[in-house]
């Protein structure tokens, strides 16, 4: 058998390796042993097919000695001086795992035990990976490969609306409603001599088009692979020619009825009707309506320029249905697998009887060393394309005259930040309304409530809280030039991704309205806390005062039951109940208030010294008013 290894032994086959000496096992006799490749034609001597076997105690330590000159073995311990060694027929055989058993130390398991467990192999089933995804496969996704170096993972395609923007302090052209074919022949035109910014806004995650711009800009594969996962963190990580960053839009949106509107003409029949029906659908299948965008998306000249916070076209209008996608709520965004517990989740929201819920999308961007930013948006670009578009175009505003990629950026992330400030107004008036019902009327069904809003805020500060993080390591990157000197150097490759001091200045704005948002969460967060708590001490008053209630009335009735009990014994001679009932009443009367005031004493006590305190204080306070009236006077 060419290239194996084989072992050629001799043998010391004698009647004295079964009765060994043991009194000297600390040095046991080696064993010398030689190997040589099968290749080499070994001598012709009779093959013995089975190997000697010593049978020594288990007390014997055996040693291996290879000796490439002698090509013997001895196997034993101690052996008798007087004994001589015979030695054994030279034999050649394969070197195999069964022939080694008997040296190896190692108890091995039997080869014909059924094995308990089963090694996993699938792993769809299980959330947070993608389909395909095996432990130790190649990390991310290669543009130079058709598949990006995943042949197991699906292909994703969506039809993407991409536009483009160049834009100097003089000019600028605007590139909209571009198609994913169209992408690669638009990239391969030179970009304008005049602009000195260029920002590629992309609507809807395509392989196609990640692989384009990843050759055009020879972006990371790690960061196209986090593109594609809608499970990232928030982060900015620095690669050599650009930096990435990832954070999370959360913004309203309304649920649209998959049935027609009942128009006014129908009659009343009709009417009650279609509302039955509409219980029927809310009851059956709640949300499983689609979540639909804004208003259609419409060129950034035609738009509106909004200052400070803005209404949000996304979140109140019945638009059609976007290419058949639909947005992710609060609970289905990172959700586990367990679905039932999701929809039951969704189902019982307070945002629910609304018509409302709060939709999330990951949000890519990338900030090249040439003065390009590149972002990416699931379903959203619209809504912070239009703003950002309509100052562009304007030649006073401080993004379209600093002509800077990472000004770009900080208006990106601060327009995400500024459509979750209406989603921190939605829920404080949703715990408001709940905290009426828990003030007026208590029960457990708010509770309930309370605790799915809890766990919607909870993961609002789980999307919020790192995007203060991620603009702090944006601050921490700012540049050491002026900003003269890094406005002439923002189109060098050789300098790297500049953050601008004003872009610094401005970030820490973006700071302050996370902040800001963070703390206003925690607040409703422990409104939210502090009414469950207060639900059940109120049930708990409630519970406490219905024994007092049925104390009092056991306490009172406790003598009557007895007296009761005692005129209605069998006497032979009871001359008092043959007359008048007056006689009970002369006993029941002064024996119930002697009980009475003996089994409530301590109650009776405290509620005169009550009475007697709340009597000083009122004596106290027109005391206080007749001395400012005539302070005043």
């Amino acid at each position: 058998m060419a290239g194996s290894s084989v072992i050629e032994s001799s043998d010391t086959a004698t009647a004295d390796t079964q009765s060994h000496d043991f009194q000297d096992s600390s040095s046991p006799p080696p064993i010398s042993t030689s190997f040589t490749d099968s290749s080499e034609k070994p001598k012709s001597q009779p093959h013995d097919s089975t190997p000697s076997t010593a049978g020594p105690s288990p007390h014997v330590h055996y040693a291996l000695k290879v000796d490439t000159n002698t090509g013997r073995n001895s196997i034993g311990s101690k052996e008798r001086r007087d004994t001589p060694t015979i030695p054994a027929p030279h034999t050649t055989r394969t070197f195999a795992r069964s022939d080694t058993a008997a040296f190896s130390p190692i108890v091995r398991r039997l080869t014909g035990r059924v094995g308990t467990f089963k090694t996993l192999d699938d792993f769809d089933e299980f959330g947070g990976v993608r389909p395909g995804w095996q432990p130790g496969s190649e990390p991310g996704a290669d543009w130079n490969k058709p598949d990006g170096g995943h042949a197991s993972m699906p292909t994703l395609h969506a039809p993407c609306d991409i536009t483009i923007v160049d834009f100097s302090e003089e000019h600028i052209l605007i590139q909209a409603n571009i198609k994913n074919e169209a992408l690669e022949s638009k990239l391969r035109q030179p970009q304008p001599r005049w602009s000195k910014c260029r920002w590629i806004n992309i609507n809807g995650l395509s392989w196609d088009v990640i692989k384009a711009l990843g050759a055009h800009k020879n972006l990371h594969k790690l960061a196209l692979e986090d593109i594609m996962n809608t499970r990232n963190r928030t982060k900015a990580e620095w690669f050599p020619n650009h930096t990435f960053i990832v954070l999370t839009l959360q913004k309203i949106v309304r649920r649209c009825s998959p049935e027609p509107k009942t128009h006014d003409s129908d009659d009343d029949a009709s009417r009650k009707s279609t509302k039955s029906a509409r219980s029927r659908n809310r009851v059956s299948g709640m949300f499983r309506g689609l979540f639909k965008s804004g208003e259609p998306r419409q060129h950034p000249e035609a738009g509106d320029v909004y200052g400070g916070i803005r209404s949000q076209p996304t979140g109140f209008s019945d638009a059609p249905e976007v290419d058949g996608l639909e947005f992710r709520t609060l609970q289905h965004y990172h959700a586990s697998p367990n679905n039932p517990r999701t929809e039951y989740m969704v189902e019982h929201s307070p945002l629910t009887a609304r018509e409302q819920a709060v939709a999330c999308e990951q949000v890519s961007l990338f900030i090249t060393n040439d003065n390009t930013i590149i972002s990416f948006f699931e379903l959203s670009a619209a809504d912070i394309e239009t703003p950002i578009t309509s100052r562009l175009m304007r030649k006073d505003t401080i993004i379209r005259q600093s002509c800077d990629a990472s000004m770009v950026g900080q208006a990106i992330i601060d327009a995400v930040i500024d459509l979750a400030i209406p989603v921190t107004a939605l829920y404080g008036d949703v715990i408001g309304d709940l905290e009426l019902d828990v003030l007026t009327r208590a029960n457990l069904d708010n509770t309930k409530k309370l605790y799915i809003l809890i766990t919607e805020i909870n993961k609002m500060l789980s999307f919020i809280n790192p995007i203060t993080t991620l603009i702090n390591a944006l601050r921490d990157h700012k540049t050491d030039m002026t900003q003269d000197a890094a406005t002439q150097k923002l189109q060098d490759p050789n300098h790297g991704v500049i953050i601008t001091p004003m872009t610094y200045t401005y970030l820490g704005d973006v700071l302050d309205h996370s902040v800001l948002i963070t703390e206003s969460l925690n607040q409703l967060k422990g409104s939210a806390e502090g009414m469950i708590d207060l639900i059940f001490n109120t049930v708990t008053v409630y519970q406490n005062e219905s024994m007092r209630q049925l104390t009092i009335v056991t306490v009172i009735f406790l003598p009557l039951t007895f007296l009761t009990g005692y005129f209605g014994q069998n006497f032979d001679i009871f001359p008092g109940i043959e007359g008048d009932v007056i006689l009970f009443w002369e006993i029941a009367i002064p024996v119930g208030v002697v009980i009475v005031l003996l089994m409530l004493r301590e109650t009776i006590w405290d509620y005169m010294n009550v009475l007697i305190q709340r009597r000083n204080i009122d004596k106290l306070k027109r005391h206080r008013r007749r001395n400012n009236k005539s302070k005043a006077a």
